[in-house]
């Protein structure tokens, strides 16, 4: 049985900030050494030069290596999956996934949030929105199941990746070596090796079949509902965190997930929060959480047609400000009304991650 795990927010109040991390251990709240994984939100464009990314990388592990006994190469063995972009109301922050002493988490045989972390094999620049990519990616997921403990894809409720993504070295390496890329344009790579990823996790938990070639980043009805990839220039393997329920495991935290079926679906979170195990009211609030939600992560996508609930938009027409940036400043203004938080994890690039112009939706309750 895996050891019981303990979930933290803090806020980043700077771009290399990582003192709520210090003070977490400080507090002895966690260990150093027990840290599974972060994910994050940092405040850069988003895109492929968003160097905010590495720099929160640095000052979290830097973090982990002072004030453990880890070495620093086995810190950076350590996922943190850090996504670019606070567009609109979002705000900077991490959730911190730590192991706890068993001996000293609430004892219970109610499901409770279990995490696996593996590393994929490399991706190659060639493999990035090819099937070789899908197989390596869904090898890593099988992996990290075993490691939470999760024998039943169904109680696997969040997958995070963080893959590589394209770049102008990483396509001349490929050519000079007698390979092709599947695009030399690096910002659409991004959404492209997002979407293969979820293609990956979706075949490693049986919501799909393998696809064909052709069917990556195409077919849109192919999506797994708890896929959140991210992608960037800082590392050549995927970066692999699920989380999922397990029972007897102990501690006081519960994953839950659900969908947007688009960009306005208030509904999609608050299903995504009772999944999680917070009871509501038929008519929700934020004052009806309390304290019980850590966090909710989710992905989002501007829908193809150019259209949400049936009236038009311009965001895949705008010249001035990218997609990217627009989408998800409307699903973060949205989320953080239905919370109350402006601190979620909203992240972009959604192909095959939820249904097409929604997006999957992931909860971790406090049911202490």
């Amino acid at each position: 049985m895996p050891d019981p795990i303990e979930v933290r927010k803090v806020a980043i109040e700077s771009v290399t900030d990582a003192s709520g991390l210090a003070k977490l251990i400080d507090d002895g709240v966690i260990e150093a050494d027990r840290v599974l994984a972060v994910i994050g939100k940092t405040e850069g464009n988003g895109g492929v030069n968003d160097y905010t990314r590495i720099l929160a990388d640095r000052a979290f592990r830097e973090v982990l290596v002072s004030k453990g006994t880890r070495t620093e190469d086995e810190v950076k063995q350590v996922p943190l999956v850090w996504s670019g972009g606070t567009d609109g109301v979002l705000s900077p922050h991490a959730t911190i996934f730590a192991t706890v002493d068993p001996a000293t988490a609430v004892q219970t045989d109610e499901p409770r949030v279990s995490v696996g972390v593996a590393m994929s094999e490399v991706i190659l620049p060639e493999d990035i929105g090819r099937p070789a990519m899908v197989e390596k990616v869904a090898r890593g997921v099988r992996e990290a199941m075993k490691i939470a403990g999760i024998d039943d894809p169904a109680d696997v409720h969040y997958v995070q990746t963080k893959t590589p993504l394209l770049t102008l070295a990483t396509i001349t390496d490929a050519k000079e070596r007698g390979h092709t890329v599947v695009t030399e344009d690096t910002l659409k790579s991004m959404d492209i090796s997002n979407s293969t990823t979820a293609l990956g996790i979706a075949v490693a938990l049986g919501e799909i079949e393998m696809p064909a070639a052709e069917q990556i980043h195409k077919d849109l009805s192919l999506y797994s509902s708890v896929a959140s990839c991210s992608s960037g220039v800082e590392l050549d393997q995927a970066q692999i965190v699920v989380v999922g329920n397990v029972r007897g495991i102990g501690g006081h935290y519960r994953a839950g997930h659900s969908v947007m079926k688009d960009a306005l679906d208030a509904d999609g979170i608050w299903e995504a929060i009772r999944d999680a195990g917070i009871e509501l009211p038929e008519r929700p609030h934020p004052s009806d959480l309390g304290d019980k939600l850590v966090n909710v992560f989710m992905k989002c996508e501007a829908d193809p047609s150019g259209r949400v609930r049936g009236r038009r938009n311009i965001m895949l027409d705008d010249s001035d400000v990218h997609w990217h940036r627009q989408i998800k400043a409307t699903v973060g203004g949205v989320a953080a009304a239905v919370t109350g938080d402006p601190a979620i994890f909203v992240s972009v690039a959604a192909v095959h991650q939820g249904p097409s112009g929604g997006g999957p939706v992931i909860a971790i309750a406090d049911l202490s």
